[in-house]
């Protein structure tokens, strides 16, 4: 039983998506791997690269090689994982190049996921994932959040199937006021009992 925490926040202090995805860790007490895309940002893909990534392409070339060795090492440690908690600061609305790149680099067919007759089917084995939401004044779930919705679809789309919100806007406001919100929602959250699977 293993968490995946991704951070995507630019700013490395002091972000609230950072303070309450450790928060929340803290509280679900197991092991943790830790990507921060931030302090450790992952290589950029040229065009074709991004094509060869997408279609595993099994050329020479030196640079698309190391592309699929790094995608094969992040959807790695998804596959280590049972729980996903992702950090999302919301820039324009959506996320950031940063958490974009990762998504690019993990969603590839017939590897993370595969097309079948009922559409996708994700192959990651994640069975939850938390979305921690930070915003400046943006509404999370609002018509002009594109970011919460999306990071939703996509780990559905890589077989995620239960998905919680956190919401962490506001930071305009009094940080302290977010984080102690936030805090709120998880221990609520965490506080109901799981439901067995039939």
């Amino acid at each position: 039983m293993t968490v995946l925490k991704i951070d995507s926040s630019a700013r490395v202090e002091g972000a609230n998506s950072r303070i309450v995805t450790d928060y929340l860790v803290q509280q679900l007490g197991q092991p943790v791997i830790e990507r921060d895309l931030v302090k450790s940002p992952l290589p950029p893909m040229s065009p074709q690269d991004l094509v060869g990534v997408h279609g595993s392409h099994k050329a020479d070339r030196a640079s698309l090689q190391q592309h699929l060795a790094m995608s094969n090492k992040l959807i790695a440690e998804l596959q280590q994982a049972d729980t996903l908690v992702l950090g999302v600061a919301m820039y324009n609305f959506s996320v950031p190049l940063y958490l974009k790149q990762w998504i690019d680099y993990v969603c590839r067919a017939g590897v993370s996921f595969r097309y079948t007759e009922n559409g996708p089917e994700g192959l990651t084995g994640v069975k939850r994932a938390f979305i921690v939401t930070a915003s400046g004044g943006t509404p999370i779930g609002g018509d002009w959040d594109f970011a919460s919705r999306y990071m939703e679809h996509i780990c559905r789309f890589l077989g995620i199937n239960e998905v919680v919100h956190i919401d962490a806007s506001g930071s305009k406001g009094s940080p302290e006021v977010v984080i102690a919100a936030a805090r709120q929602q998880i221990d609520a959250m965490l506080a109901q009992p799981e439901v067995e699977e039939a």
